[in-house]
């Protein structure tokens, strides 16, 4: 048998952890499966804004990746090269990038002495010391120098992948509308009370649609709840006062006092349940990113009832608007310039540098969202061509069969 091989992957945030890591480690064992080589898949996360804390536990669960060490040991490992239960490590390997930094893959490597594959959707950097990339577009290659283009292969989008284990056939005449509401407080503060509006106005036009809500991984059901309730969420009053009640069941829903049911779903992630929504309703974020990849046709919502919501944002203003005391008052300057400046928050829009979904910001009213929700409903071609819209932006599957080739040739198993 050969000598064994580590393949060792930075990432960070949940939605790289479900959307690159998970098909791009699939593709590997795949791809492994007649090598007489021993391969140990490792994974080590770096601090994300947008991290959930459970990013650990959704790693632990593909029985693809053999460990796992979490964002709060990462500073100790880049700077000295220790992990938090003092891993061994093959003499030969590849490190892997999927998420964060790209400058710690050129760090880590060179610390292991291992090869280096870095995965770009956006911007190639330090071509000079990666020995492969992987990019999304060949748009990429125009801002690398032509001696250092051997390096790259173009391979398409690995989002575009997450299709693939998922189901775009509507598999019942219902009228499945999906609620995306986010995650952390800041969002569902406002979100909840907006989707509980959303769907009493519906209800009553279109009864027998169904509306769901896939929970994240961060939240129980009862907290969640809290969110429906007026005693602890005084801005369902800015929506119409529509609350509701948790009723747990298989699955549990919220109902508000006219019996409007939504459906809570807390299987992670949730493609399945997503790829069977006619449209959906979303805040900014990952969620437009995984709705895009999955084609599925959305609404995108940024109610400013709340101006500090927002506090996702990278570098400076991200710090700024999560400081302690402050960070409101911050969050409220940071998102009102940015909101005048008329820039596309989407994803699928910033791809497509242009409004392919449509993106609804200011002092939302439920029943105007709730009007423009019925006329896709009643055009269903339209719903169609803002389907195949996302699918040609997001573009072909494949890429992390493509990465997988990449990196086992670092290796020398292909």
């Amino acid at each position: 048998m050969e000598n064994p091989i580590d393949i060792l992957i930075l990432s960070n945030g949940p939605g790289e952890i479900t959307t690159w890591v998970r098909p791009v480690v699939q593709a590997l064992r795949e791809q492994l499966q007649n090598q007489p080589v021993q391969v140990r898949i490792s994974l080590i996360l770096s601090p994300c804004p947008n991290a959930t804390g459970k990013e650990v536990n959704i790693a632990h669960s593909y029985p693809e990746i053999d460990r796992v060490q979490g964002a709060e040991y990462f500073w100790q490992f880049l700077l000295w090269g220790k992990t938090q239960e003092n891993w061994d490590w093959y003499k030969q390997g590849v490190v892997l990038f999927l998420g964060g930094d790209q400058f710690f893959t050129v760090v880590i490597s060179k610390r292991l002495g291992y090869h280096s594959v870095i995965y770009a959707e956006w911007e190639a950097r330090w071509w000079r010391y990666i020995n492969r990339f992987g990019v999304m577009k060949s748009e990429i290659l125009d801002t690398i120098p032509q001696p250092y283009q051997a390096k790259f292969e173009v391979i398409g989008d690995l989002m575009a992948d997450v299709a693939l284990s998922s189901s775009s056939a509507i598999i019942s005449d219902d009228i499945i509308i999906g609620l995306l509401p986010g995650s952390k407080s800041a969002k569902l503060t406002q979100g909840i009370p907006l989707a509980l509006a959303i769907a009493e106005y519906l209800h009553q036009k279109r009864p027998q649609a169904r509306f769901i809500i896939p929970v994240a991984p961060t939240l129980d059901l009862q907290t969640l709840a809290n969110f429906a309730a007026p005693q602890s969420n005084p801005i369902i009053a800015k929506f119409g006062g529509i609350s509701a009640q948790l009723h747990l069941g298989d699955p549990a829903y919220l109902e508000t006092k006219n019996g409007v049911k939504i459906e809570l779903y807390t299987q992670f992630p949730a493609y399945d349940l997503l790829s069977n929504c006619q449209i959906c309703l979303t805040t900014v974020g990952a969620n437009t990113a995984e709705l895009g990849a999955l084609a599925v046709p959305m609404i995108v919502l940024l109610p400013t009832q709340q101006l500090d919501a927002m506090r996702s944002w990278d570098g400076i203003p991200g710090m700024l608007a999560n400081l302690p005391g402050l960070g409101s008052i911050f969050a409220k300057i940071i998102n009102g310039l940015i909101l005048k400046q008329g820039k596309l928050f989407a994803w699928p829009n910033i791809w497509a540098k242009q409004e392919i979904v449509p993106e609804l910001v200011g002092e939302l009213k439920p029943e105007d969202i709730a009007n423009l929700v019925l006329y896709y409903l009643d055009h269903p071609e339209q719903l169609e061509a803002m389907r195949q819209r996302l699918q040609q932006v997001r573009g072909k599957p494949g890429a992390a069969q493509k990465l997988a080739t990449i990196i086992l040739n670092s290796c020398s198993l292909e």
